[in-house]
């Protein structure tokens, strides 16, 4: 074949390439939701306020303003108040102190901001929403969250919000209006009778008489929350914010959840809305019979008990291996790869708490980062912050640890620049590897060399053995790089899809493939 005749041919497969669709993983790579890095933020206690002495009036007693460097403990039940006291301790971080430390967020290599609730509140959690339409003074007004979302987006990070739409607060006009008068526009608003004698009139949310319950059954509570163009969910939407994480969302049921979701990107195509939901994930990503599915993502609670389980090594590592293999195939890879994946959060003990062995610790942390969804961290959790129970789990954001260079930060950082650098981590299948022993699963793209293995092993003895690694494209005697731990001495390599490995107790090896070409010669000359 003459050159001429070959470069004909070369410059047609070019023109073929360039306008050829995106691949599957080019696509999930081009959607922000995919395997973004979120980290949550209170914003009562994650900076303190530069301000302070001019914001004391909005704390008035019963609220007790703290010192930032004060612990929260547990308090007692105020019967006027209907809360318990700790519930109004508050720190005084606002949405400006927030803004000044948005460079410690993109520093971190977050993709997405979540902030806990800011709606106007009476409590210092905010899920006991007066007014969904405003901000809590405490924290700023609806014009600072707009420049909050803009200078994020400067960043390149999105800002997602809580959103507590299943009940609102006791002290709430509207609920107030509701239960004095029977004729009130806003009594159908609510579930108000005296069937509820023993929960003051109303039904409330787990018997917590501060937050009655919402009848979203009610068109126009549904208009507000969400259907109308000027409601909740929507109006954020247009402020700039990116998305919504939708508090006890379970109790919405999957098909009002699914009116939820297709609001919000009616509103905004591309938006999110990821559901708390602590049921096992599935069915709230593709029910039956539903398109589109409930919620683009959940917050995976199925996910993070097992791999506390197999951290605590309550869970053998070839059970959690089908666990997560029967999770991912009823689930499905793509709402996963958005669903958050977290250890710990404001409602639940601290993972240094939890797991106060460092290396159980790390190895959750390890699973965390590289198996399918979306790494939600808790501020506070990169530095081993500590808290067993609530409100203990709720301290203030220590900045001093982080200025001293605290070596959990340095290994956050770590697992947040890995998954960064390998494509695979963020938006890549899952697969099962063959072992008996260890956790062991693969993240693969349409691209060999994208490869990551990772191995587990949480027992107390290392453990050596033969795996398989079903991955058709992966050649003979390609070696394995380790990207967390040191090189071993000689470097493991593949043998006809079989990989013998020693992994050290208590210990996780995060491997990728290598194959350095030998006088210009490589096997993967014709593989992608």
């Amino acid at each position: 074949m003459s050159i001429k005749l070959w470069a004909s041919v070369a410059a047609a497969w070019v023109s073929v390439a360039a306008n050829a669709a995106p691949s599957v993983y080019e696509q999930r790579e081009q959607d922000w939701r995919n395997g973004a890095v979120v980290y949550q933020v209170w914003v009562d206690r994650f900076a303190p306020a530069a301000n302070l002495e001019a914001k004391r009036s909005l704390y008035p007693a019963p609220k007790r303003l703290r010192a930032w460097h004060e612990l929260p403990t547990k308090g007692v039940f105020l019967p006027e108040a209907k809360v318990w006291s700790h519930e109004i301790d508050f720190w005084g971080g606002d949405l400006n102190s927030l803004r000044s430390k948005l460079g410690y967020v993109q520093g971190l290599g977050v993709d997405v901001l979540y902030l806990n609730p800011i709606h106007l509140a009476y409590t210092n959690h905010k899920y006991d929403a007066l007014d969904y339409q405003a901000v809590s003074p405490e924290y700023g007004t609806r014009a600072d969250v707009k420049v909050l979302a803009a200078d994020l987006h400067a960043k390149g990070v999105k800002l997602v919000l809580d959103g507590v739409f299943n009940h609102m607060g006791r002290n709430s006009p509207k609920f107030q209006s509701a239960l004095a008068d029977p004729r009130s526009p806003y009594r159908d608003w609510f579930y108000i009778g005296p069937q509820f004698e023993k929960t003051a009139q109303a039904r409330v949310w787990w018997g917590a008489i501060n937050l009655p319950e919402l009848n979203l059954e009610n068109p126009a509570v549904r208009d507000h929350v969400f259907a109308a163009r000027d409601s909740v969910i929507r109006s954020y939407l247009r402020d700039g914010v990116d998305g919504w994480r939708l508090d006890t969302a379970f109790e919405f049921g999957t098909t009002m959840l699914g009116q939820m979701t297709q609001a919000a990107h009616a509103e905004k195509p591309g938006s999110l809305l990821v559901g708390e939901i602590v049921n096992y994930p599935a069915g709230w990503l593709t029910p039956q019979g539903q398109q589109p599915p409930a919620a683009d993502a959940v917050m995976n609670f199925t996910l993070r008990r097992i791999l506390l389980d197999v951290a605590e090594r309550k869970l053998k590592p070839a059970t959690a291996q089908r666990m997560i293999a029967r999770m991912v195939a009823d689930s499905g890879i793509a709402p996963l790869l958005k669903s958050w994946t977290l250890l710990d959060n404001h409602d639940l003990p601290r993972i240094a708490s939890r797991l106060p062995d460092e290396r159980q610790r790390r190895l959750a942390q390890v699973l965390q980062f590289t198996l399918p969804g979306s790494p939600n961290l808790w501020q506070g959790s990169e530095i081993d912050t500590l808290g067993d129970g609530d409100p203990e789990q709720r301290a203030p954001m220590r900045w001093d640890v982080v200025e001293a260079g605290h070596p959990a930060l340095t290994f956050t950082r770590q697992l947040i620049a890995l998954r960064k650098a390998h494509r695979a981590l963020r938006v890549g299948d899952w697969r099962a590897v063959e072992a008996d022993q260890l956790l062991a699963f693969e993240r693969h793209t349409d691209r060999a060399m994208d490869t990551v293995l990772v191995l587990a092993n949480p027992s107390e003895q290392d453990v050596t053995e033969t795996v398989m690694i079903a991955n058709s494209s992966l050649m003979n005697a390609t070696g394995l790089q380790d990207l967390l731990g040191p090189q071993p001495a000689e470097r493991p390599s593949l043998d006809a899809g079989l990989l013998r490995i020693t992994v050290p107790a208590g210990s996780v090896r995060v491997l990728r493939p290598v194959f350095e070409p030998v006088t210009g010669y490589t096997p993967y000359k014709r593989t992608p």
